[in-house]
């Protein structure tokens, strides 16, 4: 006969059992600001070594496919933070102060998590409103250390905040936000966490440390001299982060994304900070593939086997992924748009994750389908003049061929641009007026929240 002890062991084994299969992993979500697609060493990249992101691209999945849904910073990160398409809820230009901001109708991913019982944190740029309404302690993140606005100067400490309280004394943002960032991953060690780290570099203005600048003697260009230094600054601060992770423990229990906001912005009427996108054509503040496609990392170590995704996948998908790993079932009411990436990643499906994915910014758009890409963009993002002008008519490319848009194909596949141009339009008609914006597209990511708002002409 069984002891008592034993059976009441037994009996327990299925509910230990359960728990550990049920244990919700970490979610660090990182955001680089404005860096080229063709800046890292798993894109190519020579003169600027990049070995942690390098690293994590190798212990992960690296997307040759990566979007971002808007090319540029505050409509992609509206757009990460929902999960949604965010020209749904107007928010299709950039955030320029006043009220401008990610509306307070739509839930953010923080929220989502919060309720589920993770600790939530932001370390870095928030672009999202400056309002007491829109602070991110009021949009579901328990801390909150970083600035409100588009862009900050990397050495001064005017505007950083902990939580509302200005912080007095900076080094450098980078090296402060990857502290940070380690600091929030030991203290919420013992529990489940959401860290989204969003880095300010390599945005503008161009600032590095004398150390790290005199590393890149052989970079004549001053400009891109600068960006190699800033963005070294970055994949330290990546470095460190990734090592706390491996100290506490927490390696195997994170689920990692990276990418940028946008592409880099190579084109005048941009803050330009001597990026490359290459192979890609276009920049920053157009739909080609320079303003979209981005350098896209996730890795789940132990859970995700490392490789390549070549499938088009866009940064919406992150949000509703981070849902699915920690456990959320994914309600038809949230009418999300990303689809969760790790059915696919892990080979239970070979399935697209989309039919389409699209992309509207004003008088740009663009489609992807499959190999085709129907684009309308700045007609002078080719001429570097700065201005907006009234986009070129539909330009069809094959992207897997051609992924650096040279070889229009529209008026030898006339059926393609009626098919992919009706998909656009059927799209463009569900989504809201754009709240704010619409006029010059010239890009300083705006002032200071509180300051006064830059109008626009409609």
């Amino acid at each position: 006969m069984i002891p008592k002890s034993i059976q009441l062991l037994l009996a327990l084994l299925p509910l230990f059992g359960s728990a550990t299969a049920v244990a919700k992993p970490n979610i660090l979500m990182i955001v680089a600001d404005d860096m080229g697609y063709g800046d890292v060493g798993f894109h190519g990249c020579k003169d600027i070594p990049t070995p942690q992101l390098d690293g994590l691209a190798a212990a992960g999945v690296r997307f040759s496919n990566g979007y971002v849904s808007g090319p540029y910073c505050s409509p992609t990160r509206a757009g990460l933070m929902t999960g949604r398409y965010q020209q749904r809820f107007g928010h299709e230009f950039n955030v320029v102060g006043g009220s401008d901001g990610l509306p307070l109708a739509e839930t953010t991913l923080a929220t989502r998590l919060k309720a589920d019982g993770y600790a939530t944190g932001l370390v870095g740029k928030w672009h999202l409103g400056g309002l007491p309404a829109m602070h991110p302690q009021r949009r579901g993140f328990d801390e909150f250390f970083g600035f409100l606005g588009g862009q900050h100067s990397y050495i001064d400490p005017a505007a950083i905040l902990r939580g509302n309280e200005p912080v007095q004394e900076l080094d450098y943002t980078t090296d402060a936000f990857g502290r940070e960032a380690q600091a929030f991953i030991e203290h919420h060690k013992s529990h489940p966490w959401f860290l989204y780290l969003a880095f300010n570099a390599v945005h503008t203005p161009m600032q590095a440390t004398a150390e790290r600048l005199a590393k890149f003697p052989g970079i004549t260009d001053p400009r891109r001299r600068i960006y190699a230094a800033m963005l070294l600054a970055l994949d330290e601060a990546i470095g460190g982060v990734r090592k706390k992770l491996v100290e506490t423990g927490q390696e195997e229990n994170t689920l990692v994304f990276f990418i940028s906001d946008n592409g880099g912005p190579t084109m005048k009427g941009t803050t330009i900070n001597g990026s490359s996108n290459l192979p890609l054509r276009g920049s920053k503040r157009t739909t080609l593939e320079g303003g979209i496609r981005v350098p896209f990392l996730v890795s789940w170590k132990g859970t995700l086997k490392p490789g390549v995704f070549n499938q088009p996948a866009i940064q919406l998908d992150l949000t509703a992924t981070a849902l699915a790993a920690a456990g959320l079932p994914i309600q038809p009411e949230w009418k999300l748009d990303g689809v969760d990436l790790l059915p696919f990643l892990s080979g239970k499906t070979d399935a697209a994750p989309h039919t389409a994915l699209y992309w509207r910014l004003g008088r740009q758009m663009a489609v992807r389908m499959g190999d085709l890409k129907l684009v309308r963009y700045d007609q002078n993002a080719d001429t570097l003049t700065g201005r907006d002008q009234p986009a070129t008519p539909a330009r069809l490319y094959n992207i897997a061929s051609d992924p650096g848009e040279s070889h229009d194909l529209a008026a030898s596949q006339p059926e393609h641009v009626k098919e992919l141009q009706a998909n656009w339009d059927a799209w463009s008609a569900t989504l809201a007026k754009p709240l704010w914006g619409g006029g010059s597209l010239d890009d300083n990511d705006g002032p200071e929240p509180g300051s006064p708002r830059k109008k626009t002409a409609r």
